[in-house]
């Protein structure tokens, strides 16, 4: 796959992901995936695996009371890795999430085989989180 498929691979996963379709995420993400979240909040680290992946995009959701929105400002892409520039919003529990992030992923054989998350403000989205 090259550059243009790529972007569009990402750009399929937004989609799914900010439609709540696990289905179409799964298809698009490798069996053994990876996924590095930045910081030291509860959900930062790495998750090994589709279904630990899914499983945290899933948390996202509940944690935020189903209100995350995640907006793609630009995607970059590239033959191996493409990377995803966007915008975070969220609120629940009294708090506002509100800040831009990127997002930097590895695609092989046409699935997404690595993803890591970096944000604006990598302590204040531990809060939001915790």
């Amino acid at each position: 796959m090259g550059t243009a498929e790529n972007v569009e691979l990402v750009r399929r996963g937004y989609e799914a992901f900010n439609a709540g379709d696990m289905a179409t995420l799964s298809e698009l993400f490798a069996e053994d995936a990876v996924w590095h979240v930045a910081g030291n909040g509860v959900l930062s680290g790495t998750k090994l695996g589709r279904d630990a992946v899914l499983a945290y995009f899933g948390e996202l959701g509940s944690r935020s009371q189903g209100s995350l929105s995640v907006t793609v400002t630009d995607i970059i892409g590239g033959e191996k890795h493409t990377v995803a520039l966007q915008h975070n919003h969220a609120e629940g529990d009294g708090k506002i999430l509100d800040m831009d992030g990127a997002l930097s992923f590895e695609v092989r054989d046409g699935r997404i085989v690595s993803g890591s998350e970096f944000f604006e403000d990598t302590a204040r989205s531990d809060a939001y989180w915790a």
